[in-house]
């Protein structure tokens, strides 16, 4: 059996430093190369149902492995009080992931207190939630009337047989199609579907999904197969470029690309040059897209990651169980996101080109989302 990967490791943290002299937010932070804080992704639960593949693989998070305890997690006032001090640095999306976000109980409470939040400027939350909607039919109508803006859902393939093989636990297709229908119906649009392309994998299923979708409500994304954390077995060559996803697509169903809506978008896009739609492709691994990056993560029991592909992470729960004031948890988020200079896909498409993965042991997707 392969040897387990232990997410939760103190050599993997450090303490989130609190500076000598006190500082209230401005709204205005920027990183050391001078990039803006607008997205906090929020990890409510380290657990998922589903053994994907390029997640959590079966042979790693089988029946023994285990996951954090209650306690360790952060309450649902925990995560709201966070939230807030970081809306007053300037973030104005939160999006709440897992794992699997809906196995988190009572998870609407949350999405309620989270919409209850004021902005400085007045303007709403943009508050979204990631799920491989499994349970999505059940819940939807629920998180729309807490006060969810949007839902983005996991689909690998259109072919049953190639979707269960790759969430490993016999999930049909069929039961994420009616979570996404459920979706639309509750007003949770525009629903998002973002499959990972893994060449020899689920490559032959671009074009299924692409004209499953066309012509619907629904935005469909091709994510290039990531090397994030240690246990995906990631190599290059299982590398599906995102030109090649366009090239494939538009050779039957022709595209043009669309500009950005907003600075930082993670994904390029593209519409149907007979307007029934449009895709987008994230292209992490090939065309790095650092340079704009705005996200910060919070994992399910409290650390702050700067990037998707960190190596370590700064314990916020610490700080918040020890009665330290806003002023000071203030203080400590700015400090750290001020020295952020993480730009790990650049620097691993100049180092890695097309070889194997850096070596580096990077934290679990699964433990703080995508």
């Amino acid at each position: 059996m392969a040897e387990k990967i232990i997410l939760i490791n103190d050599l993997r943290s450090s303490a989130l430093q609190v500076p000598a002299v006190p500082e209230a937010p401005t709204g205005l932070l920027s990183d050391a190369l001078g990039r803006p804080l607008h997205d906090l992704r929020i990890s409510v639960t380290d657990r998922c149902n589903f053994r994907c593949v390029y997640c959590m693989p079966k042979e790693v998070f089988d029946k023994d492995y285990q996951y954090l305890p209650h306690g360790d997690l952060l309450s649902f006032e925990e995560i709201t009080r966070v939230a807030r001090l970081f809306i007053a640095h300037g973030v104005e999306k939160l999006r709440l992931t897992g794992g699997e976000p809906l196995l988190r109980k009572n998870l609407e409470r949350l999405v309620a207190m989270l919409r209850a939040l004021p902005t400085p400027s007045g303007r709403p939350l943009d508050l979204t939630l990631t799920t491989n909607g499994s349970i999505l039919a059940r819940k939807a109508q629920a998180l729309k009337d807490a006060g969810l803006d949007r839902v983005t859902v996991s689909l690998d393939a259109m072919d049953d047989t190639v979707f269960r093989s790759m969430n490993d636990v016999d999930f049909a297709v069929a039961d994420v199609l009616n979570g996404i229908d459920a979706a639309h119906a509750a007003g949770l649009g525009p629903v998002k579907v973002n499959m990972v392309v893994k060449g020899g994998t689920n490559d032959d299923q671009i074009l299924p999904m692409a004209r499953h979708f066309k012509g619907s409500p629904t935005i469909l994304r091709f994510i290039e197969f990531m090397d994030v954390g240690a246990s995906n077995g990631w190599n290059m060559r299982d590398v599906v470029p995102s030109h090649e996803v366009v090239r494939r697509i538009s050779a039957e169903l022709p595209l043009e690309p669309v500009a950005a809506n907003y600075s930082g978008e993670t994904a390029s896009r593209w519409r149907y040059a007979d307007g029934s739609g449009e895709i987008g492709v994230i292209s992490s691994v090939t065309q790095a897209f650092c340079g704009d990056c705005s996200r910060l993560r919070l994992s399910t029991e409290g650390k702050l990651y700067t990037c998707l592909f960190a190596t370590r992470g700064h314990d916020l729960r610490a700080l918040l169980r020890a009665d330290r004031s806003d002023l000071e948890l203030s203080g400590a988020i700015a400090q750290l996101w001020r020295g952020r200079a993480d730009r790990y896909s650049e620097t691993r498409t100049a180092q890695t080109g097309i070889g194997q993965r850096d070596g580096a042991r990077k934290v679990e997707m699964s433990y703080i989302g995508g």
